[in-house]
């Protein structure tokens, strides 16, 4: 069972079609009636200035980074567009594996913002969302689950990583404020005698538990409260609903086993920068 391509919303091997391997891909594969036109695009702004209104009549303070926010969702999404059409294109999946390494290098800037004062947390953060998803798009190509093609790596790969700078925050965020706020239970167990690892081990637990409930929760409500992003897009692409729902399977188990390696290998880090040779708990500077 191979993730591979919609073509022309027909599937005829795996869970979508790989017939489009040679690359040459145009617009007309997915039904143009399912594709907002530029046009659409436009009349959308109306959403976007409702927002902005809403917020300006509120005096929430906040109609100027609604508009700002717009505008860089536009800019930024037509950039990646073109440059993904040239990747898909030409660059192969060195180019897709360079993508996604881009990726995991902002996640990891994204996600450390969260910890500040936390020592190396940007390094902690990449280095869990770096593992995170290897591990799990790892064993996604071995056992032949999706294709290797650069316009299946790419989006994959991406809900990957962004769920794993997702959990990678939640956890660095937990950890600090164990570090300022709950400094003398740590210690105490420190002065009883315990190592490092054992009287942080109670803080790592709630911090992996607390970064994991949402996607667990989210896994539980997949298609009762609301369509997943991959599924919907398979479906307005012409798809066979149930055929949606296996590809939409493997997202939400990559996702899970994502987020599990991530939590596990951030609190790890976190854990040899937070304590000295010494095993004393480093101050963390706040806010």
């Amino acid at each position: 069972m191979t993730i591979g391509v919609v073509t022309s919303g027909i599937v005829t091997s795996g869970i979508v079609t790989s017939g489009v391997a040679s690359g040459n891909v145009t617009g007309g594969n997915v039904p143009s009636g399912n594709v907002p036109q530029w046009s659409g695009v436009a009349a959308s702004v109306v959403l976007v200035a409702l927002t902005a209104g809403i917020a300006a009549w509120g005096k929430l303070g906040i109609a100027r980074d609604v508009l700002i926010a717009a505008l860089r969702a536009f800019v930024q999404l037509v950039a990646v567009g073109a440059a993904l059409s040239f990747l898909f294109l030409h660059a192969g999946v060195l180019g897709a594996l360079l993508w996604l390494s881009l990726m995991v290098l902002i996640g990891g800037f994204e996600a450390s913002r969260r910890a500040k004062g936390l020592p190396r947390a940007q390094r902690t953060a990449t280095t869990g969302i770096a593992v995170g998803a290897a591990v799990t798009l790892g064993l996604l190509l071995v056992f032949g689950v999706i294709s290797t093609q650069p316009r299946v790596l790419v989006p994959v790969g991406g809900m990957v990583v962004s769920g794993c700078m997702q959990i990678a925050a939640i956890v660095l965020r937990g950890l600090r404020t164990t570090a300022l706020e709950r400094r003398p239970e740590v210690e105490a167990r420190l002065a009883l005698g315990l190592g490092a690892r054992e009287a942080f081990a109670p803080h790592v637990r709630e911090a992996v538990r607390t970064a994991m409930i949402p996607a667990i929760d989210t896994t539980k409500v997949v298609g009762l409260i609301s369509l997943p992003g991959a599924m919907t897009g398979l479906i307005l692409a012409g798809v066979d609903p149930l055929t949606a729902i296996r590809y939409q399977i493997v997202v939400m188990y990559m996702l899970l086993a994502a987020g599990a390696v991530t939590a596990l290998v951030t609190t790890r880090v976190a854990e040899m920068t937070l304590f000295d040779d010494a095993q004393r708990l480093r101050r963390v500077a706040a806010d």
